[in-house]
């Protein structure tokens, strides 16, 4: 489970526990038995060493089938190799103390006594620039305004909110006061440089030659599959219908399928074979790679304007009554353009609006809750497709529960760009019992949904993984 903690407020997640109770197990093949002091991890090795894909269209190649049985004459000296368990390197979940300190803040803040953010009122500050005798006014431009006064209005409840459970957290010792015998360097964490790019892939795979309608069916993964090609990952949906994971190597690099998910690489000008497996989704979580300047300068990723994302096909990927939750950066601009523009061309009446709140492991937020630049939270806009009849159930008795406005998901957020907390379980109990689940400009897999995206793979990349020891 990743709520470690349900209150009024909202939750507490572990974003971390959830990856690694993902079923992670990868089956090997069988072997001679070397000596028994051999480490398992060097059989490990052995039995993954495979040619590489060097250039695109190559095989994609399917590391490991679902199950693996011995054969009856097999040589009593071979050994059936234990499942390699796989586990989320915890590291990358080491966020010790805040990004910006709050002494930090408060220092900036002292140096510049006629900023009033709390009363939100526009204050022009005057800085003398050396050489010119004029002196250049700084003044809040109307998107701050707006965010100064949004963050005035659910400052308290995001305080109060907040407070309650980093408190349970730290009774029950999943959050844990940081001491300075503890305050010491770490070493710098290494991420892997060289995985593929998918977005550039996604950019080659539209020159490839078309595929007709049969071959664009969905590709399911089954026990005998040993290799696909790359140009099937591109081309369709693609299933791990197993309860095993399977590794898929593309372009050289290794990926972890978890079981019973499904997924579509591709960008948004390639999601017909999405629309084209004829299935509709009870949640549809998006993750927009909203436009803003920062992300112009630093090229980082790939941006869609706000007609981009009106044209992304929802109302015929969402079944009835479905549930639509949309993340949203703290730019009132965007919050707007959700609730104003976004969600009323989908058809989405608007339900409640969400706040994801950014901890350290000791509890405190990442950045000054008041900080001007930067806030410890983001949004998330639910909504619903439609009237909101009663939802068909399977079990009379069960109920989905209306959902409350203004509800906090606190976490320790992982220091991976985009890494977003699961939402599993804090939405089931507002849908219908295997409702179906999509996720949309995703970059990572979930057991039981379908994801989508250019970056689809990214953090299932296995550097991202350790695997753990296991006996011959």
């Amino acid at each position: 489970m990743s709520v470690v903690h349900q209150l009024l407020p909202g939750w507490l997640l572990d974003h971390l526990s959830f990856i690694n109770k993902i079923n992670y197990q990868l089956y090997q093949h069988p072997k001679p038995c070397c000596n028994k002091n051999e480490s398992a991890s060097s059989v490990h090795l052995d039995c993954l060493q495979k040619d590489s894909a060097s250039s695109f269209g190559a095989s994609a190649t399917l590391i490991a089938p679902d199950s693996i049985t011995k054969p009856e004459n097999e040589d009593s000296r071979n050994c059936e190799l234990p499942p390699q368990k796989y586990v989320f390197r915890s590291e990358l979940f080491n966020v010790t103390k805040p990004y910006i300190t709050p002494a930090v803040h408060n220092k900036c803040q002292q140096s510049n006594e006629k900023e009033d953010l709390l009363n939100g009122v526009k204050k022009e500050i005057s800085s003398s620039i050396i050489g010119k005798k004029r002196k250049r006014c700084v003044v809040f431009n109307q998107g701050e305004l707006d965010a100064m006064e949004y963050h005035t209005k659910i400052r308290e409840l995001i305080l109060d909110g907040s407070l309650k459970l980093i408190q349970e957290g730290l009774k029950s010792g999943f959050l844990y006061p940081l001491f300075e015998n503890q305050d010491k360097c770490n070493e710098p964490i290494t991420l892997p440089l060289d995985t593929c790019n998918l977005s550039g892939l996604c950019e080659m795979a539209k020159h490839l030659p078309s595929m007709n309608e049969m071959e664009l069916q969905t590709l399911q993964l089954r026990e005998d599959d040993m290799t696909v090609t790359e140009q099937d990952l591109f081309s369709r949906v693609v299933e791990n219908n197993s309860s095993f994971t399977k590794m898929i190597t593309l372009m050289g690099q290794k990926y972890l399928l978890p079981p019973k998910c499904s997924f579509l690489l591709s960008d948004i000008s390639c999601i017909q074979p999405l629309l084209n497996c004829r299935k509709t989704f009870d949640v549809i979580v998006i993750d927009p790679p909203w436009q803003n300047k920062s992300v112009k300068r630093s090229n980082r990723y790939s941006y869609l304007s706000p007609l981009q994302i009106k044209q992304i096909p929802i109302p015929k990927l969402a079944a009835p009554n479905c549930l639509v939750v949309t993340w949203v950066t703290n730019r009132q601009k965007h919050v707007r353009f959700i609730k104003e523009e976004l969600y009323p061309s989908w058809s989405v009446e608007i339900i409640a609006e969400w706040h994801w709140v950014k901890i350290t492991s000791s509890g405190e937020f990442v950045f000054p809750l008041d900080s001007p630049h930067k806030k410890p939270y983001e949004g998330l806009i639910l909504g619903r497709i439609g009237e909101q009849t009663t939802l068909p159930l399977r079990n009379t008795d069960t109920k989905v529960l209306p959902i409350p406005d203004h509800k906090l998901i606190v976490s320790v957020p992982c220091i991976l760009h985009s890494h977003k907390p699961p939402l599993a379980e804090v939405l089931k109990d507002y849908i219908k019992p295997d409702g179906k689940c999509l996720e949309m400009f995703a970059r990572n897999l979930q057991p039981g949904w379908t994801s989508w995206g250019n970056e689809v793979l990214k953090f299932q990349h296995v550097d991202y993984f350790v695997a753990l020891k296991s006996g011959c």
